[in-house]
């Protein structure tokens, strides 16, 4: 009996304290498998998004061994930003997938009324720690071999993992921004990685698939770059640092303005628009730094829809806005300018990439005086192998031509101060892709012409407003900036408008005075209808600027005058209906001149006797050295090859060689032969007034 109730009272005991024990374990098995499920499913979105924007790619993904680099590479990168899902190449991106619904387009027509602003509403704090824990669980769950590289990996075809994954997903592992800027924290990268430190990623494209070369070829045909090697490259890739000695020992002020950083796209590749964010994040002072605005100019690709709204918005400090329609350059700069909210407007071209230490530079100029508008040194990011490379330490300044053509050309004493390296440049113009500008002086100035198109020329006009309305245009030799220079533009636009000649006369009509003049004579004075430039005339007398004249002897007074020619326009023979054409850019230098059909616009057959005896047309002389041609070469004002005389009787002497110009029998080609007076050596050129000059006497 007393057995019997032993029993009993164990059993009763293992019920009271079993039953709850029980209980306390099944309620934390199921909070812990909720925990697993959420997780997963948010690991299961990120794979569906990439899915919905990568349908095309087959089952091959693995067809480079390097893939595993593909789009980002960094080794614990102190980047900004959270959870980032890297899209897959453009080029291969479903075309339905269009979904925008999140962006508000911009009717460039009333920018302050309707811009849309992304920007991140969670706690930034909750949102970090959710993103560790994504980021945790997405590692665990798809088996991950991590090779040490903790800011992206692979999913990769496994059996442990979704047999239908074949997509690659790279994850940026979140960084808390709040961290004090220390531009002297030396991150660990791999040193193998593609374009690390700047280097070239070299491609042989006849070793491809046929699958890898119809992306490669598709990539250079949308962006005339290399988009195939760019996209082998992290989107946080290092480069050298390229500052002089002297600049890096500069102590900048800790209250420097801050700065809007405008960057203006279209239709630009997903990993080179990327980088030039990253690196601009990356390398800025985060008190300096406002915002990054991107203005997308009715980009058409879907890479630059949702999946670029969603990388972005989760970047804390960078919003996108967008047209309605194609607006151009211009009138998207000016609804960037219209939403930024920065002390300082830095603009910026979408294939860029910032060095360390750009920006500093830059504000510490506009801080000493708000009417200094400055620009970086360019250095060259190969359209090829995106190789970087340094700008030249002989500061190149910009100029122009009297076709209104930006140019470059190497500094002299009269620009800059050669016994101090560091001190700005003054510069004649600027490219006008990279520079910083006062906001409230920006305003000042009239902000750009909405009355230009698309592109083309602004920069010349902004450049002359600067000098001649009381600021200074500058190239500072310690900031410098990387950017990809490509051969053509991918873009099109509407045919039968030149937009270059329109914008062009805009700003001749408005700033160049009589000098006009001289670039109306390129075209025979058709000028086209440009619109109205009533309102810019009145911002030029609102402003008080200096004439056009003050302009060339005060700021560029080595220019070439036309005026000072001795004969100017087409050189035209008088047996045969052709005129003497050749182009004279620095990639048609050492050409032969040929024998062309005249048509009486310009351009090409446009020329100028020069009263140091040269027929020129900007930088491009004549020259004979005695062989089959005559050829364009450089201008170099010391007679020899490139000195001739229009004589009185219409031939054209050679000097050195004592030969006359002479038209083929067939009309094609420009020959030299011993002078006989006949109608194939008789030549028509506008004569103009002589003032003076070795050619005086012979006209």
């Amino acid at each position: 009996m007393a057995s019997l109730f032993r029993r009993r009272r164990s059993l009763i005991f293992k019920v009271i304290i079993g039953i709850p024990t029980l209980w306390f374990f099944m309620v934390f098995l199921l909070a812990y498998h909720d925990n697993l499920f959420f997780a997963f499913r948010e690991d299961s979105n990120n794979i569906a998004i990439m899915r919905k924007g990568d349908d095309s790619r087959n089952e091959n993904n693995n067809i480079r061994d390097n893939n595993k680099y593909r789009g980002n590479n960094r080794n614990d990168e102190a980047n900004q930003g959270a959870l980032l899902i890297h899209p897959p190449l453009q080029n291969n991106i479903n075309n339905n997938n269009n979904n925008n619904n999140n962006n508000i387009n911009i009717d460039n027509k009333n920018f302050h009324n309707n811009v849309f602003k992304i920007d991140d509403k969670d706690s930034e704090s909750h949102h970090r720690k959710q993103q560790d824990s994504n980021f945790n669980n997405n590692k665990n769950n798809n088996n991950i071999n991590n090779n040490n590289n903790i800011d992206n990996f692979n999913i990769k075809n496994t059996k442990n993992n979704n047999d239908n994954i074949k997509n690659k997903v790279k994850i940026e592992k979140p960084v808390d921004n709040s961290l004090k800027f220390n531009p002297d924290v030396v991150i660990p990268v791999d040193p193998n990685a593609p374009g690390e430190n700047g280097r070239a990623v070299v491609i042989n494209k006849d070793k491809l698939s046929a699958e890898e070369r119809k992306i490669y070829d598709e990539g250079w045909q949308h962006n005339a770059f290399n988009q195939y090697a760019s996209d082998m490259i992290s989107l946080h890739r290092t480069l050298p640092d390229v500052r002089d000695e002297e600049c890096k020992s500069i102590k900048y002020k800790e209250n420097l303005p801050d700065t809007s950083v405008i960057v203006c796209f279209h239709n630009e590749a997903w990993t080179v628009l990327l980088r030039t964010v990253h690196s601009i994040l990356n390398r800025s002072p985060p008190q300096l730094l406002k915002e990054i605005i991107l203005v997308d100019d009715y980009s058409d690709m879907p890479h630059l829809k949702q999946p670029l709204t969603d990388y972005v918005e989760k970047l804390g400090k960078v919003k996108v806005v967008r047209t309605k329609q194609r607006e151009g350059l211009i009138r998207a700069r000016l609804l960037g300018y219209s939403v930024a909210t920065g002390t300082v407007l830095t603009y910026l071209d979408s294939h860029c990439e910032c060095t360390r230490g750009w920006l500093e530079p830059l504000l510490s100029r506009i801080e000493m005086n708000h009417t200094h508008v400055v620009a970086p040194m360019i250095g060259l990011i190969s359209d090829t192998d995106l190789h970087f490379t340094r700008a030249g330490k002989s500061v190149s300044i910009g100029r122009f031509d009297w076709s209104l053509t930006y140019r470059w050309m190497a500094s002299t004493s009269f620009y800059k101060n050669f016994s101090d390296f560091c001190a700005p440049v003054k510069s004649p113009t600027m490219a006008g892709g990279l520079f910083a500008i006062s906001r409230a002086y920006f305003t000042e100035l009239g902000t750009y012409d909405a009355g230009m198109d698309i592109w083309g020329g602004e920069n010349l006009e902004l450049s002359f407003r600067i000098w001649m309305c009381g600021g200074t245009l500058e190239i500072i030799p310690c900031s410098h900036v990387g950017h990809i220079f490509r051969k053509r533009s991918p873009y099109k636009w509407r045919t039968g408008v030149n937009v270059v000649k329109k914008n062009s006369v805009r700003l001749a009509e408005v700033w160049m005075d009589e000098y006009k003049n001289y670039y109306y004579e390129r075209f025979n004075y058709d000028l086209g209808d440009f619109g109205d430039v009533t309102d810019r005339k009145k911002l030029r007398e609102r402003l008080k600027c200096h004439s056009f004249d003050w302009y060339i002897k005060n700021v560029y007074p080595d220019l070439f005058i036309p005026g000072e020619a001795l004969a100017s326009g087409e050189i035209r023979n008088k047996q045969k209906a052709m005129c003497v054409d050749a182009s004279v850019d620095h990639q048609n230098m050492h050409k032969p001149v040929i024998m062309w059909p005249c048509h009486n616009q310009g351009g090409n057959q446009y020329w100028m006797l020069s009263k140091n005896d040269e027929i020129r047309r900007d930088d491009g002389c004549l020259d004979y050295s005695g062989g089959e041609n005559v050829i364009i070469y450089p201008c170099h004002s010391q007679h020899g090859n490139q000195e001739w005389q229009y004589r009185e009787d219409r031939t054209i002497l050679h000097v050195n060689t004592l030969k006359c110009m002479e038209i083929s029998m067939d009309g094609k080609t420009l020959l030299m032969k011993p002078c006989t007076g006949i109608d194939r050596q008789i030549w028509f050129w506008k004569r103009k007034a002589v003032s003076g000059g070795s050619n005086r006497n012979r006209l």
